[in-house]
């Protein structure tokens, strides 16, 4: 009952810029039937992915104002479509699955959400790691950023956050999902991840973090590179959310550290270097890393470039001061804000 319209909403959602992929034990539809009503999923099916207000969406499916009003804000308070407001109005528009859908169901995620999850990410990963254009980049941490000449506005992380007048925080959804688990592994602060203007609003309106300021969030991002957690802003000039990640948790981290070329995958502009001469070998930095790039070698430690991924995690702590970011050949300047980065992610995934 119901199949053919969840394969319709599949299908939708696949053609937001995150895709929604098809897989071969149909979890993706389990997930959709978790979360959506039927009611939802028509509803959803008749929405333009471009924002609209409750009046245009009544008049386009010939709803009165009113229910189609009611229906657009209990779905955007379940975190299955998103709302801003501008010009005095209030817009609605379907986001994609990731990143948006799942972020948003934070306080409704329980156990079999997650293993939903779990079954289904592997399907979404493989269908974006081709893709050029990613949700999310990796930034350098402050220290590592201190002990460069010079570093594009985009990566000084600290000082786009100071620029900032409307942040929320919520705790991680990754390490979240490995409590339900029951993976108690990781012992980093869950509170740790952040949103900037539309998304923050977002968050605050619908209780699923808490309002901060911006020097409470740059005590946050200490705390953040204390406890070696690598920097994955959105990947636009302007930020939008900013995740702060641990290989053994985050979904994506830990899906690149199974292959022996994550750097290929990465949005980065930097990758570490460790003078032989300099490093005591400590052994400080291999656990600090994220993504098991670096290893000893004949006395001292080496990255393995093919998997680091310029976090400099590494460098904070390098008490020899043998570690470096090195920038990158032709670094890819991100799209302005997370708008146009859609955009070309839709273009490239051929549903624009």
């Amino acid at each position: 009952m119901h199949e053919d319209l969840y394969t319709r909403l599949r299908e939708y959602m696949d053609k937001m810029p995150g895709g929604y992929p098809t897989t071969d034990t149909g979890v993706e539809l389990r997930i959709l039937k978790k979360l959506f009503t039927p009611d939802d999923a028509a509803f959803l099916l008749k929405l333009n992915r471009e924002p609209e207000d409750a009046a245009t969406v009544a008049k386009r499916i010939g709803m009165d104002e009113g229910s189609a009003g009611e229906r657009l804000e209990e779905m955007s308070r379940r975190g299955l479509i998103f709302r801003k407001h501008e010009g005095g109005k209030v817009f609605y528009n379907p986001i994609s699955f990731l990143v948006g859908v799942y972020e948003f169901q934070l306080y409704r995620m329980d156990r079999e959400l997650v293993e939903l999850w779990e079954e289904f990410a592997p399907y979404l990963g493989m269908s974006l790691a081709p893709l050029l254009n990613k949700q999310l980049r990796v930034a350098p941490v402050n220290s590592a950023v201190e002990r460069m000449p010079a570093v594009a506005t985009y990566n000084r992380i600290r000082d786009l956050v100071s620029e900032q007048s409307t942040i929320a925080m919520t705790p991680c959804v990754c390490r979240k999902k490995e409590r339900l688990m029951g993976k108690n592994t990781c012992q980093r602060p869950e509170e740790l991840c952040f949103s900037f203007g539309p998304f923050a609003q977002y968050i605050i309106e619908n209780g699923l973090g808490k309002s901060l300021t911006s020097d409470e969030t740059l005590k946050l991002l200490d705390l953040a590179e204390e406890s070696a957690l690598v920097l994955s802003p959105s990947n636009s000039q302007e930020l939008a959310f900013l995740c702060c990640c641990c290989g053994c948790c985050c979904t994506i981290l830990s899906q690149l550290k199974l292959i022996p070329n994550p750097a290929d995958y990465v949005q980065t502009d930097y990758q570490a270097r460790i003078d032989a001469e300099s490093c005591t070998a400590c052994g400080v930095c291999p656990e600090r890393c994220q993504i098991d790039a670096i290893k000893e070698n004949n006395g001292s430690m080496q990255v393995d470039p093919a998997r680091c991924i310029g976090c400099g995690l590494c460098v904070s702590t390098c008490t020899a001061e043998a570690i470096t970011l090195v920038l990158k050949e032709n670094p890819k300047v991100p799209p302005k804000d997370f708008e146009e980065l859609l955009e070309r992610l839709a273009e490239e995934r051929g549903v624009l």
